[in-house]
């Protein structure tokens, strides 16, 4: 068993594609997954589970259908189950998304251009 910190710095300089989940760790069921994001996502929601975003470097805004909250670096938003929402990120922001393994990036939609693959490790 290694017994080594997971560094974020080093996790994030192993690529630079944006809007594309890699998975650092797992708990249980769980994964923790780091991103870059800049731009517009599309609206998408999850029928079954939360989602955690954790916004590490940056500024991340997320659109509801009903307004909006704004994400600074150190900051984190649960979207509770079911609710629909929008990412967006004038300039690139890094995050850490938690959420049970095998969960959709574009939630209960079908796949589509903005769809990432899962389980993808770095």
């Amino acid at each position: 068993m290694s017994h080594t910190p997971i560094n974020f710095a080093q996790k994030f300089s192993l690529f630079t594609d944006q809007w594309q989940p890699r998975v650092i760790a797992e708990m249980n069921d769980y994964q923790f997954k780091i991103a870059r994001l800049q731009g517009d996502f599309i609206w998408h929601s999850h029928a079954d589970t939360d989602e955690a975003f954790l916004v590490l470097e940056g500024s991340l805004r997320l659109d509801f259908r009903d307004g909006a909250v704004t994400l600074n670096a150190g900051e984190l938003y649960i979207v509770p189950k079911g609710v629909e929402h929008k990412p967006f990120a004038e300039r690139e922001v890094k995050i850490l998304l938690i959420e049970p393994r095998g969960v959709k990036n574009t939630g209960d939609l079908d796949p589509n251009q903005r769809t990432a693959p899962n389980d993808v490790w770095i």
